[in-house]
């Protein structure tokens, strides 16, 4: 498995992950989406001068899908991220499918498939455009912002007929929603594309912070060991997500998620 972590494209954050030793950096971009894709040939260079792969590109939050149907000006703006990954040599582009209440809950995964199908054939055209074998594969966040698609029976639903669609875990959304992170790991860890280490605390049945990753709750002994027995063999990606773990302490935190979790990897 491979150690990163996520930030943004600005050269400190390629200096840094340089320094620390890491594998690569993710760029989640969000609402910067308009900036990251002016940077594209940017962060090539940059990624490419100090050696730090982009190891994945996602957006979260928005809205795909509406009363209507798809939202076409979001998939339009997808394409285009799913293309700057291609041109950054990344593999993995991440995104959700947000819940429409005035739909069922199949209409709502209906439309969700359909959303997905097309990133996915875009992606797949994207590595034959490329000279690549594999592309840019879709993978699904299991986080709430403005996604449905984050629980067993979504995965049943929508991952069980899409065969080629991916799914980005954390566990701290799981532990968060009272779900068991173990569980999904073992039914659905063969569909893990990437993962996030974020560490979740919980007191008295309540989200207290996000400690960093092995500061926190969560067994990631037993999680890794299941993703060993699942093959998994990607990204580990540090996501520092603490009010408390600020400026100073906040780096100090990142470097002990380093320092544990290399002790943890074979």
């Amino acid at each position: 498995m491979k150690l990163g972590r996520i930030a943004w494209f600005e050269e400190a954050d390629f200096q840094s992950a340089k320094e620390r030793g890491m594998e690569f950096i993710e760029l989640d971009v969000n609402d910067r989406a308009e900036l990251f894709l002016e940077n594209v040939d940017a962060i090539r260079s940059r990624s490419e001068s100090y050696g730090i792969p982009v190891g994945a590109v996602g957006r979260w939050g928005s809205n795909r899908i509406c009363q209507e149907g798809i939202c076409q000006e979001e998939l339009e703006l997808e394409y285009r991220l799913i293309d700057a990954a291609a041109q950054l040599g990344c593999d993995v582009y991440i995104t959700g499918c947000n819940y429409v209440e005035e739909l069922s809950y199949y209409e709502n995964c209906s439309l969700a498939i359909s959303y997905f199908e097309k990133l996915i054939a875009h992606g797949i055209a994207c590595g034959s455009a490329s000279g690549r074998e594999k592309g840019v594969k879709i993978a699904v966040y299991n986080c709430r912002w403005n996604n449905f698609v984050c629980t067993p029976m979504a995965y049943t639903m929508i991952h069980g007929y899409l065969k080629d669609l991916y799914i980005k875990y954390d566990p701290s959304h799981c532990i968060y929603d009272g779900g068991d992170y173990l569980k999904e790991t073992r039914d659905w860890g063969d569909r893990f594309l990437h993962v996030h280490l974020k560490g979740s605390l919980v007191i008295d049945g309540e989200r207290y912070d996000d400690p960093p990753a092995g500061l926190d709750q969560t067994n990631w002994g037993a999680f890794l060991a299941i993703l060993h027995a699942k093959g998994y063999d990607r990204a580990l990606s540090i996501e520092p997500h603490s009010a408390n773990w600020k400026d100073e302490l906040g780096e100090r935190g990142i470097d002990y998620t380093i320092r544990y979790f290399r002790n943890l990897l074979l």
